[in-house]
């Protein structure tokens, strides 16, 4: 590459990365050929992000596997508080002393008190419970002709579930999903802050008033052993205990209610493939994995900080900066994965491959739930409306516009039912075979 060529290159990349970091909608709604770019040509970039902290991204799979695992690059928020409290605001710091934002020992022991009450039995006992969610979600579905399969169906099913396994009355959950999507959806304008620390407020009241009553009167749910727990050698703080509900209600329903869209989005994109998944239904775990690796709702893992200077890929990272690690990137990483661009249900090794859930110590604690989720829902779906179809053309399609955000999903999801006669036998018939 001549002299002039390499500056050319250079010249690309910044007008790229440009863009991408005003959310330019180009590059929202198919942002994998600038991170392809990026692995080529700038594997660690520096970026001038809305809310002003010096970040860096990081774009390799190799490089990214060893960041999420790195201990020289922190998750502790609270180490880097100037920068945390410029991004997030005040009214975030008290909800984010969790097992999210910490690193060890604090992150081991808060995360072992946790894993004791999110045990394997507690999540498949749920199983019911979700297939009759999902029933009663697609059943309200049923009376339209037209519906957007996110605020329908995706959003409200994985929120139930965590409310139903962290024990908030049911009668109460419409108005904590209201208070959810606000917090949500909500950017770095001083307007959206405020919006921000309104339904953080109300949230934190509402959640200190559920903890008082669960330990008036405890019952069989993931809080109350929260509680019980806090009590013994190893105990929450009060703080603690409702940060960590924050974080499980917030990680437990956004990422699945986003990857549900994406699933149905994608497969309806690949109907060959859906046909496929339909006709064989065993096809189907692999296929969720292959959707999390494609078109994850995991874009940017969770913000981290340099503790020194770090190189990566040949670039020095500085003490102090930001740390963004690309999972929708490194998914695509033509050096880890054959042909990453195609989409393919049949692909081997995925699930042990991908980053979707993380890796290291931060892996994700809930992606045995995630994983039961997608399986009802989507099992459920097509076979309850077989003849689903997108109303949006897919260059119509809105994805959200955050630049380099941490989720990536649709921002809409219009679809067409169809007929849905002889419903409930195809859904039990699908159902014993998956």
């Amino acid at each position: 590459m001549t002299q002039m060529q390499e500056q050319e290159n250079a010249d690309e990349t910044a007008r790229a990365i440009d863009a991408a970091s005003r959310g330019c909608p180009m590059y929202r709604a198919d942002p994998h050929p600038l991170y392809r770019h990026l692995r080529e040509n700038a594997p660690v970039s520096r970026l001038t992000p809305p809310h002003g902290v010096e970040s860096y991204l990081i774009t390799r799979f190799e490089d990214a596997k060893a960041a999420l695992a790195d201990p020289r690059i922190s998750k502790d928020m609270y180490a880097a508080i100037d920068a945390y409290r410029s991004i997030f605001g005040d009214s975030s710091i008290a909800l984010d002393d969790n097992m999210l934002f910490s690193d060890p020992p604090k992150h081991s022991r808060l995360r072992r008190i946790v894993s004791k009450a999110f045990v394997p039995r507690r999540i498949e006992a749920l199983r019911p419970r979700v297939q009759e969610i999902t029933d009663a979600l697609l059943e309200k579905c049923a009376a339209q002709d037209s519906v957007d399969l996110l605020s329908a169906f995706a959003f409200p099913l994985p929120l139930q579930v965590i409310c139903e396994l962290i024990g908030v009355p049911e009668e109460e959950r419409e108005e904590v999903q209201q208070w959810c999507s606000v917090v949500a959806r909500t950017g770095f304008s001083k307007k959206d802050k405020d919006k921000l620390h309104e339904a953080e407020t109300t949230l934190r009241e509402y959640f200190e008033v559920l903890i008082a009553r669960k330990r008036n009167a405890p019952e069989d749910d993931l809080l109350s052993v929260l509680i019980q727990t806090k009590d013994e050698q190893e105990s929450l703080t009060d703080g603690e205990l409702l940060s960590t509900l924050w974080v499980l209600l917030f990680a437990g329903h956004k990422t699945t209610a986003y990857l549900i869209g994406n699933a149905v989005y994608t497969l309806l994109m690949h109907p060959d493939q859906l046909k496929q998944v339909i006709e064989s239904p065993d096809l189907l775990p692999n296929a969720i994995e292959e959707v999390i690796r494609y078109e994850g709702s995991v874009e940017n893992a969770t913000f981290r900080h340099a503790l020194e200077d770090i190189t990566v890929a040949g670039t020095v990272i500085p003490k102090g900066a930001l740390v963004q690690v690309a999972v929708t990137s490194a998914n695509r990483d033509e050096s880890v994965f054959e042909n990453p661009d195609v989409f393919d249900i049949t692909r081997p090794g995925v699930q042990s491959n991908h980053l979707g859930f993380g890796t290291g110590p931060h892996y994700c604690l809930g992606a045995p739930l995630a994983r039961m989720e997608m399986q009802i829902a989507l099992t459920s779906l097509f076979a309850r409306f077989p003849n689903l179809s997108l109303e949006t053309p897919d260059d119509e399609a809105q994805w959200l516009k955050v630049p380099f955000p941490a989720f990536r999903g649709l921002t809409e999801l219009r679809v067409a039912l169809g007929s849905s006669e002889g419903a409930g036998e195809r859904v039990a018939r699908v159902a014993d075979r998956v």
